[in-house]
């Protein structure tokens, strides 16, 4: 009960998400992903990117499927980090080995204006702006949260945005 209380009364704060996978039906995963956060307790989805598809990087396996959304949540972040994990376990996330192909990758890449730095957790995410796949979806959704210099750092970077009559 006192968790509870304490996240209904904790001030709202915005987040955004990457989502990814690249094992079974990537598209539909990660729309049921999105769906899923929607519905998180004390929390509201904002928007949504489009879907991109992305070579693995440092990785193996098929072609990942990205996305980024925008939250804005009374959970803590490490409340937000565990219900994203139990919505990659609900995937049948595995883990066998680092960079392992995947069903579903969630993760907190900003949290407000926190900077956390823990075992669990790194906020900002530690590697975003060295992936296209989090910063051009991230810019679609929230410009101002992606530097020009950012996106030059990674326009090398192949990705490609899926059309909506595709998705």
């Amino acid at each position: 009960m006192r968790s509870k209380m304490r996240s209904e009364t904790r001030p709202e704060v915005q987040a955004f998400v990457a989502l990814g996978g690249n094992l079974g039906d990537a598209q539909a995963t990660v729309r049921w992903a999105m769906d899923q956060l929607a519905n998180l307790p004390h929390t509201r989805l904002l928007a949504r990117s489009s879907l991109y598809r992305s070579a693995p990087v440092d990785a193996s396996g098929p072609d990942f499927i990205n996305a980024v959304v925008e939250l804005v949540t009374r959970l803590s972040a490490p409340a937000l980090l565990a219900a994203l994990q139990q919505l990659e376990h609900l995937a049948g996330r595995e883990r066998p080995y680092r960079n392992a192909p995947r069903t579903l990758d969630l993760d907190l890449l900003l949290f407000g204006a926190a900077c956390i730095s823990s075992p669990a957790l790194t906020v900002p995410h530690p590697r975003m702006a060295q992936r296209a796949f989090v910063l051009l979806p991230l810019a679609e959704i929230a410009p101002q949260s992606v530097s020009p210099a950012q996106l030059q750092a990674v326009s090398g970077q192949t990705l490609s945005r899926i059309p909506a009559q595709c998705i």
